[in-house]
């Protein structure tokens, strides 16, 4: 595995190992802490990538420690391939937004079933907001890292434009009232 086929998995194990030795149970928490609400990574993945890039060079598995732990360490060959992978133009990203797929095909939905998958949605955006503005005042309130700080104000920024988006719904998939049925009600 050379920096060009590391893969963004891979790269931000090494990313994490920059900072100095983890074992991998420690990789899945800085992941799912540090990246997972904009990157997403499975403990199987994580477990296969350190496998992977030890079998290269990349890292070096240290001795076993309590749980049958073993911290990895970046090697300079992996920091060669992080720097190189970083260095590169990143792919275009792509959107994968399950909800998008059942507002299309909501017509389908028995009645107010979507409304109820779109208020749900809507209530887990607006507490991920929340938790990003939290965030961001304890960030602020020491000294600012803007590489920490920029992922999160554009997380701050994406969880407002999603409710904005909620907000700004056809009422008949934010109330799950069909225009037919508005008309009948006001008929009456």
């Amino acid at each position: 595995m050379s920096s060009r086929n590391l893969n963004a998995t891979a790269a931000s194990l090494l990313g994490f190992l920059q900072e100095g030795p983890l074992t991998g149970w420690d990789l899945v928490a800085a992941a799912q802490q540090r990246i997972g609400d904009f990157w997403s990574l499975t403990q199987s993945q994580v477990y296969r990538e350190l496998a992977s890039m030890a079998a290269v060079g990349l890292i070096e598995a240290g001795e076993r420690g309590p749980r049958d732990r073993r911290p990895y360490s970046i090697t300079d060959t992996g920091r060669a391939a992080f720097t190189a992978w970083l260095s590169r133009t990143p792919d275009d990203e792509t959107i994968r937004f399950p909800l998008l797929l059942t507002v299309l095909f909501g017509r389908h939905l028995p009645p107010g079933r979507l409304a109820e998958i779109v208020a749900e949605h809507r209530k887990l955006h607006a507490e991920r907001l929340a938790a990003y503005q939290q965030a961001r005042e304890q960030l602020v309130g020491g000294p600012v890292d803007p590489h920490q700080l920029a992922p999160l104000e554009f997380g701050i920024r994406y969880e407002a434009a999603a409710l904005a988006w909620f907000d700004d719904l056809p009422a008949e998939i934010r109330t799950g009232e069909r225009p037919h049925q508005r008309g009948a009600n006001n008929s009456q």
